[in-house]
């Protein structure tokens, strides 16, 4: 089962090159964030045209997440638990039924966080601690599960083309890591990373300063892997090129294979 986690940046405006990229590669599941729509004025049709079952979690203008699926999605459930007064759109779980298997999957929008001295840093740690929270929960039901998405956390300095540029960054702050490491030291395993030790390789250059074509990118994108997800590991990759097309979302697919059924 290929699942892959893909940050569009408006479904509206990417849904050329989704499509191609859906043509392309294939995915069995595939985690959408910042949709930047409501649900119903997702793009279902062109979607559903290929085979997928869409469940959406949106939000007007802004976040909005959503999950595809080849497969039957089941146990739907939208919103991070927690906090009943949070309306962001940055969290939907379902899970996957395949082969006799299931496979949980999540698609995830963490907050910014930026300005640092701002309720939105705060606000990116809570979020962060009730990730965390859940994640231990379903943690406890020891099935294949994977959290997938935009975490807005670069993890190390291999996961940065200027750690120094970055330093005072949300995405790259001390505090933003240590509750990373918190999540992934439940137990979860960072699929690419398991994959490829290699540094500075990205999922998400800005739009801004040539950012693309000079390669200052960032590794922002996760997949976070049970250890029940983990033992079916076959592999995890970027799809760079993606990056390169025609009006393109400022962040690339990354996915993962596992070994269901």
């Amino acid at each position: 089962m290929k699942i892959a986690s893909f940050n569009v940046n408006s479904i509206k405006a990417r849904l050329p090159n989704l499509v191609d990229w859906l043509k392309e590669a294939e995915p069995d599941v595939v985690c959408l964030q910042e949709l930047k729509c409501t649900d119903e004025n997702f793009p279902h049709g062109p979607i559903e045209d290929l085979g997928y079952n869409v469940a959406v979690n949106g939000q007007k203008t802004y976040n909005g997440v959503a999950i595809l699926s080849k497969y039957p999605l089941e146990d739907v459930s939208r919103g991070l638990p927690g906090n009943d007064g949070d309306d962001h759109a940055r969290y939907i779980e379902a899970v996957v039924s395949a082969n006799g298997s299931v496979v949980r999957v999540a698609s995830i929008y963490l907050p910014n966080g930026n300005p640092v001295d701002t309720d939105k840093f705060t606000y990116k740690l809570s979020w962060m601690d009730r990730l965390i929270d859940h994640a231990r929960g379903l943690l406890a039901y020891e099935e294949p599960l994977v959290l997938a998405g935009d975490y807005n956390v670069i993890p190390t300095i291999d996961d940065v083309h200027d750690p120094a540029a970055w330093a005072n960054d949300a995405l790259f702050r001390p505090e933003t890591r240590a509750k990373f490491r918190e999540l992934t030291n439940l137990g979860l395993t960072d699929a690419f990373r398991a994959c490829h030790r290699e540094a500075h390789r990205y999922t998400f250059w800005d739009y801004q300063a040539g950012a693309w074509t000079k390669d200052n990118g960032i590794r922002i994108d996760h997949l976070l892997l049970s250890p029940q997800a983990a033992d079916r590991l076959k592999g995890s990759d970027i799809d760079r090129a993606v990056r390169g097309r025609e009006k393109p979302s400022d962040h690339v697919p990354i996915w993962v294979e596992l070994d269901i059924g």
